[in-house]
């Protein structure tokens, strides 16, 4: 077997950033040995090597690897994908966590004071070690996505989740598409039961939320979807600030979530970035290149459904856009219990 990768250099003569964190990853899991080649596509000679093997294949994104075997080639986008199915069993290929990894409410508690003013990063880190893909990241924001790269960073197996409600705005479904291809990672993406969401609109209309509260909507479109989304698992992990409303001003690193039983007990919830305000939030996706919602450059902060999110006004918190016409201090939705 033959492997070659592509790395993209830009006309500055640097190489792009998810060329880096895959060559990163590789590293990390043993692999990096096993790439026999590196060739760039450089962005001022549409004659290099590199450009020249993105054209002939087809290849409009960075960085890619050419798999040559037993007079095959297979051509990988994702350095995921890639590992999973060229080197499943590589030198230091994360496993799934052990089945035992149960935290008792003591044990939560000892990780929460040690926890105390540690990087996210390390706090990912931590989870995924423990729960690996039995730790779901719940994914819609900007805050979730740094997450993601975060744990895909961490090189340790992890799993994605997220909600389309059927009413989100054309921007997030576009977002989510982005975020699938820029990780070359699978979304696992949950739907409501339709024939509860059919009730609800042939009893109450579209928009009953305006005048009866969102608590309903809420419950069939997000609550619902999520149940199943975290059923069997026993941990998940969110992107919640303490500072991001009146509603989350006592989020803890981590919690038994008593809302919601697992295999072992309470589901396990990590919130890595409590801790964090919304300028290091965004610090982070822009040092890191992350994706983010376009709505964001719209006024946007805190998105959700469409009918249910306008941009936060001058002097409001981030979440006062959500469900701005009910009571501030009833803007949750019931994803996040309070306990």
């Amino acid at each position: 077997m033959h492997v070659t990768m592509v790395k993209k250099e830009f006309a500055d003569g640097s190489t792009c950033q998810k060329c880096v964190q895959a060559e990163e990853q590789l590293r990390r899991r043993g692999l990096w040995e096993k790439v026999d080649r590196v060739v760039l596509a450089r962005e001022i000679d549409p004659t290099s090597e590199g450009m020249r093997l993105a054209a002939e294949h087809g290849v409009t994104l960075a960085p890619f690897f050419l798999v040559e075997s037993e007079g095959s080639l297979r051509v990988y986008t994702s350095v995921l994908k890639l590992i999973n199915e060229v080197w499943p069993a590589g030198p230091s290929a994360p496993t799934e966590a052990p089945q035992g990894s149960v935290l008792s409410a003591s044990d939560v508690q000892a990780l929460q004071a040690q926890l105390a003013g540690s990087e996210p990063m390390g706090i990912v880190r931590t989870a995924l070690e423990r729960f690996g893909r039995d730790c779901a990241i719940a994914f819609s924001g900007a805050e979730d996505v740094a997450l993601i790269d975060m744990a895909q960073k961490s090189g340790l197996p992890f799993r994605v989740v997220t909600l389309d409600t059927g009413r989100l705005h054309a921007e997030t479904y576009r977002f989510l598409d982005r975020v699938r291809t820029h990780f070359g990672i699978e979304l696992e993406v949950f739907f409501p039961d339709a024939v509860r969401v059919e009730e609800l609109v042939r009893k109450k209309g579209l928009f009953s939320f305006y005048n009866d509260g969102h608590e309903e909507c809420c419950r069939i479109r997000k609550v619902g979807p999520l149940a199943r989304a975290l059923d069997g698992r026993r941990s998940w992990m969110t992107g919640q600030r303490r500072d991001q409303s009146p509603t989350r001003v006592d989020v803890p690193i981590i919690q038994q979530d008593l809302g919601r039983a697992g295999p072992d007990g309470p589901l396990i919830k990590w919130n890595p970035l409590a801790e964090w305000s919304q300028a290091e939030v965004w610090q982070y996706i822009r040092d890191n290149q992350v994706p983010y919602n376009a709505l964001h450059d719209a006024g946007y902060i805190s998105i959700g459904c469409e009918p249910c999110t306008r941009p936060p006004r001058p002097g409001e918190h981030e979440r006062a856009g959500r469900w701005w016409w009910e009571e501030s201090t009833q803007r949750e939705c019931g994803l996040h219990v309070r306990k």
